[in-house]
Protein backbone atom coordinates (compact mmCIF):
# COMPACT_ATOMS: atom_id res chain seq x y z
CA UNK A 1 0.00 0.00 0.00
CA UNK A 2 1.41 3.40 -1.03
CA UNK A 3 1.48 5.71 2.01
CA UNK A 4 3.33 8.62 0.37
CA UNK A 5 1.31 11.86 0.35
CA UNK A 6 -0.38 12.88 -2.86
CA UNK A 7 0.33 16.10 -4.74
CA UNK A 8 -2.86 17.65 -3.34
CA UNK A 9 -1.80 16.81 0.19
CA UNK A 10 1.67 18.28 -0.38
CA UNK A 11 0.21 21.51 -1.79
CA UNK A 12 -2.25 21.76 1.11
CA UNK A 13 0.55 21.27 3.63
CA UNK A 14 2.74 23.89 1.93
CA UNK A 15 -0.16 26.34 1.94
CA UNK A 16 -0.74 25.71 5.64
CA UNK A 17 2.99 26.14 6.30
CA UNK A 18 3.03 29.48 4.42
CA UNK A 19 -0.07 30.68 6.25
CA UNK A 20 1.34 29.76 9.67
CA UNK A 21 4.66 31.46 8.82
CA UNK A 22 3.00 34.69 7.69
CA UNK A 23 0.77 34.71 10.78
CA UNK A 24 3.81 34.22 13.02
CA UNK A 25 5.73 37.01 11.30
CA UNK A 26 2.72 39.31 11.57
CA UNK A 27 2.58 38.55 15.30
CA UNK A 28 6.27 39.50 15.63
CA UNK A 29 5.82 42.73 13.67
CA UNK A 30 6.00 45.02 16.78
CA UNK A 31 9.40 43.50 17.61
CA UNK A 32 11.02 43.73 14.18
CA UNK A 33 13.28 46.60 15.29
CA UNK A 34 14.40 44.65 18.34
CA UNK A 35 15.07 41.52 16.27
CA UNK A 36 16.96 43.52 13.67
CA UNK A 37 19.27 45.22 16.19
CA UNK A 38 19.89 41.94 18.02
CA UNK A 39 20.95 40.36 14.71
CA UNK A 40 23.28 43.30 14.03
CA UNK A 41 24.85 42.99 17.49
CA UNK A 42 25.15 39.23 17.10
CA UNK A 43 26.91 39.46 13.75
CA UNK A 44 29.21 42.29 14.81
CA UNK A 45 30.30 40.69 18.08
CA UNK A 46 30.36 37.03 17.03
CA UNK A 47 34.16 37.11 16.50
CA UNK A 48 34.59 38.37 20.07
CA UNK A 49 32.42 35.57 21.43
CA UNK A 50 34.43 33.00 19.48
CA UNK A 51 37.68 34.48 20.77
CA UNK A 52 36.44 34.32 24.38
CA UNK A 53 35.40 30.71 23.90
CA UNK A 54 38.87 29.89 22.59
CA UNK A 55 40.25 31.18 25.89
CA UNK A 56 38.33 28.48 27.76
CA UNK A 57 35.05 30.21 28.61
CA UNK A 58 31.84 28.25 28.19
CA UNK A 59 29.25 29.16 25.57
CA UNK A 60 26.91 30.82 28.09
CA UNK A 61 29.69 32.77 29.83
CA UNK A 62 31.30 33.90 26.58
CA UNK A 63 27.94 35.04 25.17
CA UNK A 64 27.06 36.91 28.37
CA UNK A 65 30.45 38.66 28.46
CA UNK A 66 30.03 39.64 24.80
CA UNK A 67 26.60 41.14 25.47
CA UNK A 68 28.02 43.09 28.43
CA UNK A 69 30.85 44.39 26.23
CA UNK A 70 28.34 45.59 23.63
CA UNK A 71 26.32 47.22 26.40
CA UNK A 72 29.34 48.98 27.90
CA UNK A 73 31.02 50.17 24.72
CA UNK A 74 28.07 50.91 22.43
CA UNK A 75 24.67 51.06 24.07
CA UNK A 76 25.46 53.02 27.24
CA UNK A 77 27.63 55.66 25.47
CA UNK A 78 24.96 56.00 22.79
CA UNK A 79 22.31 56.46 25.48
CA UNK A 80 24.38 59.12 27.24
CA UNK A 81 24.98 60.99 23.99
CA UNK A 82 21.28 60.83 23.18
CA UNK A 83 20.35 62.20 26.61
CA UNK A 84 22.89 65.04 26.34
CA UNK A 85 21.81 65.82 22.79
CA UNK A 86 18.17 66.02 23.85
CA UNK A 87 19.06 68.32 26.75
CA UNK A 88 20.96 70.67 24.45
CA UNK A 89 18.03 70.65 22.04
CA UNK A 90 15.64 71.68 24.77
CA UNK A 91 18.00 74.48 25.87
CA UNK A 92 18.39 75.64 22.26
CA UNK A 93 14.64 75.84 21.77
CA UNK A 94 14.17 77.72 25.05
CA UNK A 95 16.92 80.20 24.15
CA UNK A 96 15.66 80.85 20.60
CA UNK A 97 11.98 81.10 21.52
CA UNK A 98 12.64 83.42 24.43
CA UNK A 99 15.41 85.60 22.98
CA UNK A 100 15.09 86.67 19.35
CA UNK A 101 17.93 89.22 19.74
CA UNK A 102 20.54 86.46 19.54
CA UNK A 103 19.78 85.77 15.89
CA UNK A 104 19.65 89.50 15.26
CA UNK A 105 23.16 89.87 16.63
CA UNK A 106 24.38 87.11 14.29
CA UNK A 107 22.80 88.84 11.28
CA UNK A 108 24.34 92.19 12.32
CA UNK A 109 27.78 90.60 12.50
CA UNK A 110 27.32 89.15 9.02
CA UNK A 111 26.12 92.52 7.77
CA UNK A 112 29.30 94.15 8.99
CA UNK A 113 31.47 91.41 7.47
CA UNK A 114 29.62 91.23 4.13
CA UNK A 115 28.07 94.63 3.44
CA UNK A 116 28.03 94.08 -0.33
CA UNK A 117 25.98 90.90 0.02
CA UNK A 118 23.48 92.60 2.34
CA UNK A 119 23.10 95.52 -0.09
CA UNK A 120 22.55 93.08 -2.96
CA UNK A 121 19.84 91.28 -0.96
CA UNK A 122 18.17 94.60 -0.12
CA UNK A 123 17.64 95.22 -3.84
CA UNK A 124 15.38 92.16 -3.91
CA UNK A 125 13.45 93.18 -0.82
CA UNK A 126 15.43 91.16 1.72
CA UNK A 127 16.49 93.81 4.19
CA UNK A 128 18.19 93.13 7.52
CA UNK A 129 14.90 93.08 9.45
CA UNK A 130 13.28 90.64 7.04
CA UNK A 131 16.34 88.40 7.13
CA UNK A 132 16.31 88.47 10.95
CA UNK A 133 12.62 87.58 11.01
CA UNK A 134 13.09 84.74 8.50
CA UNK A 135 16.08 83.29 10.36
CA UNK A 136 14.32 83.60 13.70
CA UNK A 137 11.15 81.93 12.44
CA UNK A 138 13.08 79.10 10.78
CA UNK A 139 15.26 78.52 13.85
CA UNK A 140 12.31 78.47 16.26
CA UNK A 141 10.31 76.18 13.96
CA UNK A 142 13.19 73.71 13.52
CA UNK A 143 14.16 73.70 17.18
CA UNK A 144 10.49 73.40 18.18
CA UNK A 145 10.05 70.35 15.98
CA UNK A 146 13.18 68.78 17.43
CA UNK A 147 12.05 69.63 20.94
CA UNK A 148 8.70 67.92 20.33
CA UNK A 149 10.53 64.85 19.09
CA UNK A 150 12.66 65.08 22.21
CA UNK A 151 9.59 65.07 24.44
CA UNK A 152 8.18 62.13 22.51
CA UNK A 153 11.40 60.18 22.96
CA UNK A 154 11.62 61.13 26.62
CA UNK A 155 8.02 60.06 27.17
CA UNK A 156 8.86 56.61 25.87
CA UNK A 157 11.76 56.01 28.26
CA UNK A 158 10.10 52.95 29.78
CA UNK A 159 9.47 51.47 26.35
CA UNK A 160 13.07 52.19 25.41
CA UNK A 161 14.37 50.21 28.36
CA UNK A 162 11.98 47.36 27.56
CA UNK A 163 13.22 47.31 23.95
CA UNK A 164 16.81 47.39 25.18
CA UNK A 165 16.19 44.39 27.43
CA UNK A 166 14.62 42.48 24.52
CA UNK A 167 17.52 43.32 22.20
CA UNK A 168 20.12 42.17 24.73
CA UNK A 169 18.13 39.01 25.53
CA UNK A 170 17.82 38.06 21.86
CA UNK A 171 21.45 38.98 21.19
CA UNK A 172 22.56 36.59 23.94
CA UNK A 173 20.78 33.65 22.34
CA UNK A 174 21.94 34.60 18.85
CA UNK A 175 25.52 34.71 20.08
CA UNK A 176 25.21 31.42 21.94
CA UNK A 177 23.13 29.46 19.40
CA UNK A 178 23.97 31.35 16.22
CA UNK A 179 25.73 28.42 14.55
CA UNK A 180 22.90 26.02 15.36
CA UNK A 181 20.30 28.51 14.09
CA UNK A 182 22.30 28.91 10.89
CA UNK A 183 22.38 25.14 10.33
CA UNK A 184 18.63 24.89 10.95
CA UNK A 185 17.94 27.66 8.44
CA UNK A 186 20.18 26.00 5.85
CA UNK A 187 18.31 22.75 6.39
CA UNK A 188 14.87 24.40 6.18
CA UNK A 189 15.32 26.88 3.32
CA UNK A 190 14.71 25.45 -0.19
CA UNK A 191 17.39 27.38 -2.07
CA UNK A 192 20.17 24.81 -2.08
CA UNK A 193 22.54 24.19 0.82
CA UNK A 194 25.65 25.47 -0.96
CA UNK A 195 23.88 28.72 -1.94
CA UNK A 196 22.60 29.22 1.57
CA UNK A 197 26.06 28.63 3.04
CA UNK A 198 27.52 31.16 0.63
CA UNK A 199 24.69 33.62 1.27
CA UNK A 200 25.09 33.53 5.05
CA UNK A 201 28.88 33.82 4.85
CA UNK A 202 28.92 36.72 2.41
CA UNK A 203 26.02 38.50 4.06
CA UNK A 204 27.74 38.39 7.46
CA UNK A 205 31.02 39.60 5.92
CA UNK A 206 29.45 42.48 3.99
CA UNK A 207 27.20 43.47 6.89
CA UNK A 208 30.17 43.79 9.23
CA UNK A 209 32.09 45.71 6.59
CA UNK A 210 29.20 48.04 5.84
CA UNK A 211 28.40 48.78 9.48
CA UNK A 212 32.06 49.36 10.27
CA UNK A 213 32.63 51.38 7.14
CA UNK A 214 29.59 53.62 7.61
CA UNK A 215 28.48 53.69 11.22
CA UNK A 216 31.85 53.53 13.01
CA UNK A 217 33.53 55.98 10.64
CA UNK A 218 30.57 58.35 10.97
CA UNK A 219 30.72 58.10 14.77
CA UNK A 220 34.45 58.85 14.65
CA UNK A 221 33.91 61.93 12.47
CA UNK A 222 31.04 63.18 14.63
CA UNK A 223 33.09 62.65 17.80
CA UNK A 224 36.04 64.54 16.36
CA UNK A 225 33.73 67.36 15.31
CA UNK A 226 32.08 67.56 18.72
CA UNK A 227 35.48 67.67 20.43
CA UNK A 228 36.72 70.62 18.38
CA UNK A 229 33.43 72.47 18.90
CA UNK A 230 33.80 71.99 22.67
CA UNK A 231 37.46 73.10 22.61
CA UNK A 232 36.61 76.28 20.68
CA UNK A 233 33.76 77.06 23.06
CA UNK A 234 30.97 76.74 20.50
CA UNK A 235 27.51 76.07 21.87
CA UNK A 236 25.86 72.61 21.95
CA UNK A 237 28.95 70.59 20.93
CA UNK A 238 27.26 67.24 21.59
CA UNK A 239 24.25 68.21 19.48
CA UNK A 240 26.44 69.30 16.58
CA UNK A 241 28.56 66.18 16.97
CA UNK A 242 25.46 63.98 16.68
CA UNK A 243 24.31 65.96 13.63
CA UNK A 244 27.74 65.52 12.03
CA UNK A 245 27.54 61.79 12.75
CA UNK A 246 24.18 61.50 10.99
CA UNK A 247 25.37 63.59 8.04
CA UNK A 248 28.58 61.53 7.77
CA UNK A 249 26.43 58.47 7.07
CA UNK A 250 25.52 60.10 3.75
CA UNK A 251 28.57 59.89 1.43
CA UNK A 252 27.86 62.96 -0.70
CA UNK A 253 27.01 65.21 2.26
CA UNK A 254 29.34 64.52 5.17
CA UNK A 255 30.23 66.44 8.31
CA UNK A 256 31.52 69.43 6.32
CA UNK A 257 27.93 70.70 6.06
CA UNK A 258 28.22 71.62 9.76
CA UNK A 259 31.86 72.54 10.44
CA UNK A 260 32.54 74.44 7.19
CA UNK A 261 29.77 77.08 7.65
CA UNK A 262 30.79 77.38 11.31
CA UNK A 263 34.40 78.04 10.32
CA UNK A 264 33.34 80.61 7.69
CA UNK A 265 31.12 82.36 10.23
CA UNK A 266 33.97 82.57 12.73
CA UNK A 267 36.27 84.02 10.08
CA UNK A 268 33.70 86.59 8.93
CA UNK A 269 32.90 87.73 12.46
CA UNK A 270 36.53 88.42 13.33
CA UNK A 271 37.38 85.28 15.31
CA UNK A 272 40.26 84.49 13.00
CA UNK A 273 42.17 82.07 15.24
CA UNK A 274 39.11 79.92 15.97
CA UNK A 275 38.03 80.00 12.33
CA UNK A 276 41.45 78.97 11.02
CA UNK A 277 41.78 76.23 13.65
CA UNK A 278 38.35 74.83 12.81
CA UNK A 279 39.04 75.00 9.08
CA UNK A 280 42.41 73.22 9.31
CA UNK A 281 41.08 70.68 11.81
CA UNK A 282 38.05 69.97 9.63
CA UNK A 283 40.12 69.38 6.50
CA UNK A 284 43.08 67.53 8.02
CA UNK A 285 41.40 65.55 10.82
CA UNK A 286 37.65 65.19 10.25
CA UNK A 287 37.91 65.04 6.48
CA UNK A 288 40.76 62.52 6.42
CA UNK A 289 39.29 60.28 9.13
CA UNK A 290 37.27 58.43 6.50
CA UNK A 291 40.32 57.70 4.33
CA UNK A 292 42.39 56.66 7.35
CA UNK A 293 39.85 54.53 9.23
CA UNK A 294 37.86 52.85 6.49
CA UNK A 295 40.72 50.66 5.13
CA UNK A 296 41.55 49.60 8.70
CA UNK A 297 37.99 48.78 9.73
CA UNK A 298 36.72 47.40 6.43
CA UNK A 299 39.32 46.74 3.81
CA UNK A 300 38.93 47.84 0.23
CA UNK A 301 37.10 44.94 -1.41
CA UNK A 302 34.05 44.36 0.79
CA UNK A 303 32.42 47.79 1.13
CA UNK A 304 29.38 48.83 -0.88
CA UNK A 305 29.90 51.42 -3.62
CA UNK A 306 29.37 54.97 -2.40
CA UNK A 307 26.42 55.57 -4.73
CA UNK A 308 24.65 52.49 -3.35
CA UNK A 309 25.37 53.57 0.23
CA UNK A 310 23.87 56.99 -0.59
CA UNK A 311 20.71 55.62 -2.21
CA UNK A 312 20.15 52.89 0.37
CA UNK A 313 20.76 55.29 3.29
CA UNK A 314 18.34 57.92 2.00
CA UNK A 315 15.77 55.31 0.99
CA UNK A 316 16.06 53.53 4.33
CA UNK A 317 15.68 56.81 6.21
CA UNK A 318 12.57 57.69 4.19
CA UNK A 319 10.97 54.29 4.85
CA UNK A 320 12.17 53.33 8.33
CA UNK A 321 13.16 56.58 10.04
CA UNK A 322 16.41 56.67 12.03
CA UNK A 323 16.71 52.87 11.82
CA UNK A 324 16.96 53.30 8.06
CA UNK A 325 20.56 54.52 8.37
CA UNK A 326 21.40 50.86 9.05
CA UNK A 327 18.38 49.03 7.61
CA UNK A 328 18.82 50.58 4.17
CA UNK A 329 22.48 49.54 3.69
CA UNK A 330 21.67 46.08 5.14
CA UNK A 331 18.99 45.57 2.48
CA UNK A 332 21.49 46.79 -0.12
CA UNK A 333 24.00 44.22 1.19
CA UNK A 334 21.40 41.46 0.78
CA UNK A 335 20.60 42.69 -2.74
CA UNK A 336 24.26 42.77 -3.80
CA UNK A 337 25.02 39.39 -2.21
CA UNK A 338 22.14 37.64 -3.98
CA UNK A 339 23.13 39.11 -7.34
CA UNK A 340 26.76 38.09 -6.83
CA UNK A 341 25.67 34.50 -6.20
CA UNK A 342 23.37 34.63 -9.25
CA UNK A 343 26.10 35.93 -11.56
CA UNK A 344 28.55 33.30 -10.35
CA UNK A 345 26.20 30.34 -10.65
CA UNK A 346 24.10 31.23 -13.71
CA UNK A 347 25.79 32.00 -17.03
CA UNK A 348 24.80 34.96 -19.14
CA UNK A 349 22.17 34.57 -21.83
CA UNK A 350 24.69 34.19 -24.63
CA UNK A 351 26.73 31.64 -22.71
CA UNK A 352 23.57 29.75 -21.80
CA UNK A 353 22.49 29.64 -25.46
CA UNK A 354 25.87 28.38 -26.60
CA UNK A 355 25.95 25.83 -23.82
CA UNK A 356 22.45 24.62 -24.67
CA UNK A 357 23.31 24.36 -28.36
CA UNK A 358 26.48 22.45 -27.59
CA UNK A 359 24.59 20.11 -25.29
CA UNK A 360 21.91 19.53 -27.91
CA UNK A 361 24.58 18.85 -30.51
CA UNK A 362 26.31 16.36 -28.23
CA UNK A 363 23.02 14.62 -27.52
CA UNK A 364 22.23 14.40 -31.23
CA UNK A 365 25.67 13.04 -31.93
CA UNK A 366 25.16 10.39 -29.29
CA UNK A 367 21.80 9.39 -30.81
CA UNK A 368 23.17 8.99 -34.36
CA UNK A 369 24.63 5.61 -35.31
CA UNK A 370 28.35 5.61 -35.58
CA UNK A 371 29.53 5.21 -39.17
CA UNK A 372 32.97 3.75 -39.60
CA UNK A 373 35.03 5.20 -42.41
CA UNK A 374 36.62 2.73 -44.81
CA UNK A 375 40.14 1.97 -43.90
CA UNK A 376 42.97 1.58 -46.34
CA UNK A 377 44.40 -1.88 -46.64
CA UNK A 378 47.31 -2.61 -44.44
CA UNK A 379 50.43 -2.38 -46.52
CA UNK A 380 52.19 -4.70 -44.21
CA UNK A 381 49.70 -7.51 -44.81
CA UNK A 382 50.60 -10.02 -47.52
CA UNK A 383 49.00 -9.45 -50.90
CA UNK A 384 47.08 -12.25 -52.48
Amino acid sequence: MNTSPSRLENNAFLGLLLLATLAFLWMLRPFFDDIFWSVVIGLLFMPLRQRLQQYGLGANTASLCTVLVSLAFIILPAGYLLYTCLSELAQLYARLSGNADEIGDMVDKLRQALPAVIEWLEKFGYGPEKIKAAFSSAAVTASGYLARQTMAIGGGTVNWFVDLAIVLYLAFFLLRDGERIRRLLIRALPFGDHREELLFARFALMLRATVRGTLLVAVAQGTLGGIIFAVLGLRAPVLWGVIMTLLSLIPVVGAAVVWLPAAIYLLLTGELVSGVVLMVYGVCVIGLADNALRPILVGRDTKLPDFMVLLSTLGGFALFGLDGFITGPVLAVLFVTLWQIFMEEFPSGEAATVSAAATAGDDAAEDRPVECAPTAPDSSSPQE
